[in-house]
């Protein structure tokens, strides 16, 4: 022991003896305080006696002190970690709850009829844009139409045959009928360019009695006065030539005449009294090509109306089969989310078949304080950092709906996050990365920054 404890220690059992003396002369009782207060003296004496031997295993005074600070300071270092990240989130402006949302879009059925896909896709099958899910058959379609256009079609097949018979049967008639009016025609050229050629002859044979008669006047003329000649002879050989001159011009008027009914008759008019301006055969001819273009139009008209038809058909089967069968195809990728039917049931039109959730645009449904809420601008950017320690995804306020709880066709309604009234919608274009594995569901917190927005 040092000087000091050697000190402390004969000074406390000099004032013991001392004690012990004082005590002797007074009674038994005091003597029972005396030993108390030996026995409490007594441990520390020996304490101090322990303490002041040296001990190999007790480790030196400096190296207990830095390990004395090294623990103080790893015990502020964790409240300050601890304590700093709580701070941190009352600090920054955040939402009370979050999770990633997506839009819903529910296929209808277009027409009644019955589920016959067997598909084997369950609720959380990914889809494509395009694939196949399910097909309605309808084998009670209404295809009264269709049939009476092919009743039609029919009706139509089998009269065309009997119009094309009968129209080339006119049209040989007809071309029997125009060549018996050309050879009518021909005929009746030459006969009239005959009796022309008769009526110049007769104009001639009268010029030549007509110049015959002349020259006997002017005989009997200069004989008349010498008397070898009667008056009666001569008044006879003026009347001969009065007749020839008569005769001579009545031939040139027939001639003229005959001219007239040649033009006609070539020009196609026949002019006469014992008939008509055309021939039996002309009129027949006519008849029959006027019959022939009537039976022509027929057949055009016909095959119009088979062209039409045959359109007709075209376009109402393919609606008979749209009201027949109909296929539901998958409009945007995701995953199915609702399967709201199953082969062989019987579903009406504008029935809902399933939902699928459409991960091309994924958002994120938060709710907030009001104080945060009024904070808030459309277009201004946010955070949303994921809790299962993904990396946080950026994003911008598309939507604030606040206390109003307005519907969204969202696969999670946003009134399930019922911590705080206040509602925001984030679009996060960075969701799509991951395509149709959209992770719906995944929860997390939204961390608004003020004071920048998209542009």
């Amino acid at each position: 022991m040092d000087r000091a404890q050697k000190t402390q220690f004969s000074s406390g059992f000099a004032s013991s003896s001392v004690v012990e003396d004082d005590v002797q002369s007074l009674d038994p009782g005091a003597r029972g305080l005396q030993r108390d207060l030996e026995d409490r003296l007594k441990p520390n004496i020996d304490e101090l006696a322990n303490r002041s031997s040296p001990d190999p295993t007790t480790p030196p005074r400096s190296y207990s002190t830095v390990r004395r600070v090294l623990k103080i300071a790893a015990g502020l270092t964790i409240v300050a970690v601890f304590g700093w990240l709580p701070l941190r989130a009352i600090l920054q402006t955040s939402s009370v709850e979050a999770v990633v949302n997506a839009r819903l879009v529910t296929l209808r059925s277009p027409i009644d009829g019955e589920v016959s896909s067997k598909s084997s896709r369950s609720t959380s099958s990914a889809v494509n844009e395009g694939d196949l899910l399910l097909r309605v058959v309808n084998a009670r379609g209404d295809r009264n139409r269709l049939d009476d256009l092919r009743r039609q079609m029919s009706r139509l097949d089998n009269e065309r045959p009997s119009l094309a018979t009968k129209f080339a049967s006119a049209q040989a008639a007809q071309q029997d009928l125009a060549r018996q009016a050309s050879q009518f025609k021909e005929g009746r050229s030459l006969q009239l360019e005959a009796r022309i050629a008769e009526i110049q002859s007769a104009i001639e044979a009268a010029t030549f009695r007509r110049e015959e008669a002349t020259a006997a006047v002017e005989r009997a003329s200069s004989l008349i006065k010498s008397g070898s000649v009667s008056s009666v002879e001569f008044a006879r050989l003026t009347r001969e030539q009065s007749i020839a001159q008569q005769t001579e011009i009545g031939a040139r008027r027939r001639l003229d005449a005959a001219k007239i009914e040649l033009i006609a008759a070539q020009k196609g008019t026949y002019l006469g009294d014992s008939y008509n301006d055309r021939p039996s055969s002309v009129q027949r001819e006519e008849e029959m090509r006027q019959r022939a273009n009537d039976l022509q139009a027929d057949l055009a008209h016909a095959n119009a109306q088979v062209a039409w038809l045959a359109s007709e058909i075209a376009s109402e089967q393919l609606l008979y089969v749209g009201r027949s069968e109909a296929d539901i195809k998958a409009p945007v990728t995701g995953r199915i989310w609702e399967m709201m039917t199953s082969p062989g049931e019987d579903v009406r039109a504008g029935q809902p078949l399933l939902k699928l959730l459409d991960c091309s645009g994924a958002v994120v449904t938060a709710n907030v304080t009001e104080r945060v809420y009024n904070r808030l601008r459309l277009g201004e950017q946010a955070t949303f950092e994921p809790n299962d320690g993904s990396p946080a995804i950026e994003g911008s306020i598309v939507n604030l709906t606040g206390a109003s709880g307005a519907p969204a066709n969202l696969a999670i309604n946003p009134d399930t996050l019922n911590k705080e009234p206040y509602r925001v919608t984030v679009s996060m274009p960075n969701l799509d990365t991951t395509g149709k594995d959209c992770a719906v569901g995944r929860t997390g917190r939204v961390v608004f920054n003020h004071g920048t927005s998209n542009p």
